[in-house]
C-alpha cells in the first residue's frame, strides 16, 4: 500500500508565500512557466507573493507535459505510475508576448508542483532552453535566457531526470522535501471536504 499526504490549498498557498522572498532574493523572474496541470495554481499563488510595488504582475505561461500513467494492475484508480516518456500536450502560446524572441535574455522561473522522477523537469528545461537558442540564432541576440525552477514537493529519492549544473546550483528551490509517498493536491480531490478531513486527520494521529 503506497502512503498518500493530503495536502490541502491552505498549506499550498502558505508553501508559496515562504517561498517567494528566497526566489525574489536569488532571481528576480520576468515570466513564470507552469507545467499543467500540477504547476498552475502555485504559479497563480506565488504571482501575488512576488508582485513588486510599481511593477506589472508577472506574466504566466503555461505547457502541458505528461508522465505519468495508469497502473494496468492496480488495485486503487488514484494511484499512477510514472512513465518513461513524456507527453507533450500544451506548449507555449507566445501572442500576447510576441514571438519566441521574447524570451531571449529574460529570467524564466518554471514551477510545477512535485519533482518525483525530474524527467518532466528535465524534458521542459531541454525543449524551453532549444527553442530559446534557436531564437537567439535568428535574431542574433548575444543574450542569455536563465531558468531557475521551482516545485512545493522535491521527493528525496535517486532521479531518472537531470537539470543543468547552473540551475542545481542556486537556481532550484523546493519549498518541502519530502520521501517517496504519494502526494495527493487538492486540485485533484473530487471531494474537497473529504481530502481536507484526510489532512486533519493524519495531523491528529
Amino acid at each position: 500500500m503506497v502512503e498518500k499526504i493530503y495536502v490541502t490549498y491552505n498549506e499550498v498557498h502558505k508553501l508559496c508565500q515562504e517561498a517567494a522572498p528566497q526566489i525574489l532574493a536569488n532571481f528576480k523572474p520576468q515570466l513564470m512557466i507552469a507545467i499543467g496541470g500540477g504547476g498552475y495554481v502555485p504559479a497563480r499563488i506565488l504571482r501575488s507573493f512576488l508582485k513588486q510595488p510599481g511593477s506589472p504582475n508577472i506574466p504566466i505561461q503555461a505547457i502541458g507535459l505528461s508522465l505519468y500513467e495508469q497502473l494496468a494492475d492496480s488495485t486503487d484508480n488514484d494511484i499512477e505510475a510514472a512513465g518513461t516518456r513524456v507527453t507533450r500536450t500544451q506548449w507555449l502560446d507566445l501572442t500576447a508576448l510576441g514571438e519566441m524572441a521574447n524570451l531571449v535574455g529574460k529570467r524564466v522561473l518554471i514551477v510545477d508542483e512535485v519533482d518525483d522522477t525530474r524527467t518532466t523537469l528535465e524534458y521542459a528545461v531541454k525543449e524551453l532552453q532549444k527553442d530559446v537558442e534557436e531564437a537567439r540564432a535568428k535574431i542574433g541576440s548575444d543574450l542569455k535566457t536563465e531558468f531557475a525552477i521551482f516545485v512545493l514537493h522535491n521527493k528525496d529519492k535517486k532521479k531518472k531526470g537531470i537539470l543543468p549544473d547552473d540551475i542545481t546550483n542556486g537556481r532550484y528551490l523546493a519549498a518541502r522535501t519530502v520521501g517517496d509517498e504519494w502526494i495527493c493536491y487538492p486540485w485533484e480531490a473530487m471531494d474537497i471536504d473529504e481530502h481536507d478531513a484526510l489532512n486533519a486527520a493524519a495531523k491528529s494521529n
